[in-house]
Order: structure tokens, then sequence, then C-alpha cells
């Protein structure tokens, strides 16, 4: 994907497998991330330690990307586990798939 690549993206991070969850729209998926791993994202990431990257998306233009995040921050929990086991089954940290 490349560092200098800026392409509208929504997010899933996980403290843990199966723990807290936290949904997040960038237009730099490997700079944000990176910044949520360095705990450099004042406020609940960094509060509960939630930096591994488990699931992500792409969007051609950010208003879709927009209207992804919103969509599922409104899901349950149930739905959001199953999203990330049907993309990332083992509950990999994708943070190297990205960063290559």
């Amino acid at each position: 994907m490349g560092t200098g690549m800026k392409q509208p993206a929504v997010y899933m991070l996980a403290s843990k497998r199966n723990g807290t969850l936290y949904i997040g729209v960038t237009s730099n998926l490997v700079a944000r991330v990176w910044q949520h791993r360095e705990h450099l994202v004042e406020g609940f990431t960094r509060r509960y330690g939630v930096t591994m990257l488990v699931w992500y998306e792409q969007h051609a233009v950010m208003e879709e990307a927009i209207r992804r995040e919103k969509q599922l921050k409104k899901w349950n929990r149930a739905w959001k586990l199953e999203l990330i086991r049907t993309f990332n089954p083992h509950w990999r940290d994708l943070w190297d798939d990205i960063n290559g």
C-alpha cells in the first residue's frame, strides 16, 4: 500500500482478540494506524490500549468512507465481530500488511 499513498479508508482497531473495538476513518491508513500504535492519538484508543489493526476497507472517495464509518458505528458488537472474523479469521494485526 505504501506510506505516501492517500486513500480514504474505514478501519477497526482492537485491544486484543474479541477485545475493545474502535472504528475510525482516515485518508491515510498507514499514517493513522501508526499514530494509534505510537499512542499519539489522545483519548479512547490510548486510554484502552486499542492499537491492533484487525479490519479495514478502502473507498474511492472520503464521503463513502465517512458514510460507512457512521453505518458501522451503529452496528451491534456481534455484527462487528462477524465482519472482523470474515475478513481476518485469526485476528492477525494487519499492520505489516499495510505497512509493507
